[in-house]
């Protein structure tokens, strides 16, 4: 019983984000390598987090906080 509950909140959620998704509108070269871009920042900063709370020494977490800072300023420049 609990996987039918659980694939039918799969569906409902599935069915709930294609109502959100704007009609196919075809992105332009540079709309697609923007968001590349942007995908490309949030993962180095996801594992950059990681990272972090798995750092022991002072020096590796100062690095891993200013390249944190530094990736963020980068995604609101993006």
């Amino acid at each position: 019983m609990a996987r039918g509950w659980e694939s039918k909140s799969v569906e409902a959620q599935q069915a709930d984000r294609d109502q959100d998704r704007p009609a196919d509108v075809p992105l332009s070269p540079e709309a697609v390598a923007r968001q590349a871009r942007i995908k490309g920042i949030e993962l180095a900063r996801a594992r950059a987090l990681a990272d972090l709370s798995a750092a022991r020494s002072p020096a590796h977490r100062a690095m891993l906080e200013s390249a944190i800072r530094a990736l963020d300023d980068q995604l609101r420049r993006a």
